[in-house]
């Protein structure tokens, strides 16, 4: 099956989980933003976790999809449509036959994913098909997507068919079928501060009491410079307590850095393999799924926990995702 663009969206990528095993030859992790979402999408669709999947961010595409397929939408609320009529999100959706799906601006977060049984018939790239835009490597052809791509995607697996024959007990009628159940997610609200939970990294005793007593106090808003390599902060500067020089270390997935200026940096997908500015924080793994779906302009405030309570909240989270997948196998579609 073939899926054609008619209209790219603003920033709309193929990513799955990246290339994580090649930070030592220089060469970015890259991979979707929000994991978690595009995890879910996944196990919607009976694909393995790391499939790789459209990442669409802010304004969707419109694509036309000219056989039956079985897809999934998970991220932020990003106004799906199939065929004129209001898409779910969060489970698993069976089209019969040709179908426009069409996604409109951001009603809440900031990054949706469309995932689709069997996946993306692409080359692996550094056993990789996310699109890493700087290096034209990944994806389709190294870049965002472009009105009249044409994606072909691969045959459905095993699970996935499992899905379909499952999903179509409900319905001979309807052009596309979904079950009334759906997986739980975080509801985001416009206008909140969003609470971000993160840990003590390497130099976080190099900055002064007060830079410290500030950056769990005060709030941050996101600049408008932000992109997938990292966001910036404007706020409060952070200071150290005396100049210090560093040997460049590695970096992490929600490292927070804080170079000269004292406006500190989240270091996200993108992100360089090491950096040289001293680190502050670390944010919790299970909260970058929700420090990625804020848009410029939105405020975030740190919160305070130890590695331990990260480790505990990360295997929650872990244990969230298996329930899910196992749910799936037993799930009555009704």
């Amino acid at each position: 099956m073939n899926i054609k663009v008619l209209n790219p969206g603003l920033f709309t990528t193929i990513q799955d989980l990246g290339r994580p095993g090649f930070q030592k030859y220089g060469v970015v992790v890259g991979g979707a933003m929000d994991l978690e979402a595009l995890r879910i999408a996944n196990i919607l669709v009976g694909n393995k976790e790391g499939e790789a999947a459209f990442e669409i961010t802010l304004i969707g595409p419109e694509l036309m999809l000219e056989k039956g397929t079985l897809l999934a939408i998970t991220g932020a609320d990003i106004s799906p449509t199939i065929d004129g009529r209001d898409a779910p999100m969060w489970r698993p959706i069976y089209l019969k036959e040709d179908s426009l799906l069409k996604f409109g601006p951001c009603k809440s977060g900031c990054r949706s994913y469309l995932a689709f049984a069997g996946g993306f018939k692409l080359k692996n790239i550094m056993e990789s098909k996310s699109t890493y835009i700087k290096a034209g490597i990944g994806g389709y052809k190294g870049r965002t997507l472009k009105k009249d791509d044409i994606i072909e995607l691969e045959n459905s697996k095993e699970a996935s068919i499992d899905i379909i024959k499952r999903i179509s007990s409900i319905s001979s009628m309807n052009k596309y079928i979904f079950p009334k159940w759906y997986v739980n997610h975080i509801k985001r609200t416009k206008g909140k501060v969003n609470s971000i939970r993160v840990f003590r990294e390497r130099q976080f005793e190099n900055f002064t009491q007060e830079s410290i007593n500030e950056f769990f106090k005060s709030q941050f808003n996101i600049s408008v410079k932000s992109d997938r390599m990292g966001y910036r902060l404007n706020g409060v500067k952070l200071n150290l307590r005396e100049p210090l020089e560093m040997i460049s270390e590695p970096v992490y997935l929600g490292t927070i850095q804080v170079p000269p200026d004292g406006n500190p940096i989240i270091l996200l997908a993108d992100r360089q393999t090491i950096g040289g500015y001293p680190k502050i924080a670390q944010i919790a793994s299970v909260d970058i799924s929700k420090i990625v779906q804020l848009k410029p302009n939105e405020k975030v405030i740190f919160k305070k926990i130890s590695l331990e309570e990260a480790k505990i909240l990360y295997f929650k989270r872990e244990k969230s995702i298996n329930d899910i997948r196992n749910a799936l196998k037993f799930k009555v579609y009704r």
